[in-house]
């Protein structure tokens, strides 16, 4: 499974993006399995119908629902590690999607995304000292 991030959603949906190429590119890796959490899919579906329009939104949740991508969940007692992460890393700052995605690369056992947030995924760090791998930023750009 790849993890995937809100800015990865967004440059897929808007031609204009700037990671628009590499986000299509990056459509082969979804036979491995792509999976969120529901922030991520919150902030994804927020920017989509500022930016884009509401079927960007609804279709990406169409996507959700036919299973094409999954959704974690964390356990309830990980929301204060989240606190945690979301101190630590104050001064990016971490948000609630990002503490998720966290959580999730530390449930996997590994950090392989989908992100154009390459600051803030350059710095994070899961089990605490893990560095990510963003796959989107290590295309090529064209």
């Amino acid at each position: 499974m790849i993890i995937v991030d809100a800015g990865f959603f967004y440059a897929l949906a808007d031609a204009g993006d700037a990671w628009h190429q590499r986000a299509t590119r990056a459509m082969q890796t979804q036979g491995v399995g792509w999976i969120t959490t529901w922030p991520v899919l919150t902030e994804a579906t927020h920017l989509l119908t500022r930016w884009i329009d509401t079927s960007a939104a609804q279709a990406l949740m169409l996507d959700v629902a036919a299973g094409s991508i999954t959704v974690w969940q964390w356990a309830e007692p990980q929301t204060e590690r989240m606190t945690h992460l979301m101190t630590r890393y104050a001064s990016l700052p971490m948000d609630l999607a990002d503490a998720s995605l966290v959580l999730l690369a530390e449930h996997l056992g590994h950090g392989r995304i989908l992100t154009t947030d390459e600051r803030e995924f350059g710095a994070y760090r899961f089990k605490s000292r893990e560095p990510f791998t963003n796959l989107l930023a290590d295309m090529e750009h064209d």
